[in-house]
């Protein structure tokens, strides 16, 4: 009889323990960069000349431990040179991809839709290439961070695999959390406004591109 009651008190402490282990497990909150904003691409189509050439635009890449969808960030005040990421929050896919769509949609808006999304469809006259290099929040203090994104740019003639023109661009960002909310936020906002200069930057090599 007492090692039934034994066995009983210890199933019970078994299923107690793993209710607690359920309950303390936190959700996953997954994020994207939002909605672009319509002003922004209406502006751009006003702005910038119409052309006929084609332009490929290719999935922009990224080093290896930014090729995920962790949302990374860095102590700056205790440990620079370690990078950590969110336990239980996620971008919906990795940057390098939300980035690329982004781009092609901003850049369809600018040059009339004259934008070949791969090989498949047809054959472009030139390919943008991006290189993500950077895509992380910094923590300063406890209680205070910023962001910074940063990418390279790389126009190339398609037949002659030439390199007409390439641009480093980087831009930083201060949080309104120093928290994921706070930098998904950041980094959304400055993500929008940096494809805004790789618009106006390449709208300027292709309008100067002999045809």
């Amino acid at each position: 009889m007492t090692k039934i009651v034994l066995l009983l008190i210890f199933i019970v402490y078994l299923l107690t323990g793993c209710v607690a282990f359920n309950k303390s497990q936190s959700p996953v909150s997954i994020y994207d960069f939002g909605m672009q904003h319509v002003q922004t691409t209406k502006q751009l189509l006003q702005q910038s000349p119409q052309h006929r050439k084609s332009l490929l635009i290719a999935d922009a890449t990224a080093p290896s431990w930014l090729d995920n969808n962790a949302i990374h960030y860095r102590l700056l005040y205790q440990n620079p040179t370690q990078s950590y990421t969110y336990a239980s929050s996620r971008w919906i896919a990795a940057p390098a991809a939300l980035l690329t769509q982004q781009i092609r949609n901003r850049i369809v808006a600018s040059t009339s839709g004259h934008v070949i999304k791969d090989n498949s469809t047809a054959k472009a006259d030139y390919v943008l290439h991006i290189e993500l290099e950077e895509f992380t929040q910094l923590f300063d203090t406890t209680d205070a961070s910023h962001i910074v994104i940063g990418l390279r740019a790389s126009l190339v003639e398609r037949n002659t695999r030439k390199l007409l023109a390439q641009k480093d661009l980087s831009i930083t960002g201060k949080t309104l959390t120093a928290d994921a909310v706070g930098a998904v936020s950041a980094l959304s906002s400055a993500s929008n406004r940096l494809i805004d200069e790789l618009v106006d930057w390449l709208t300027a090599e292709l309008s100067i591109v002999k045809p």
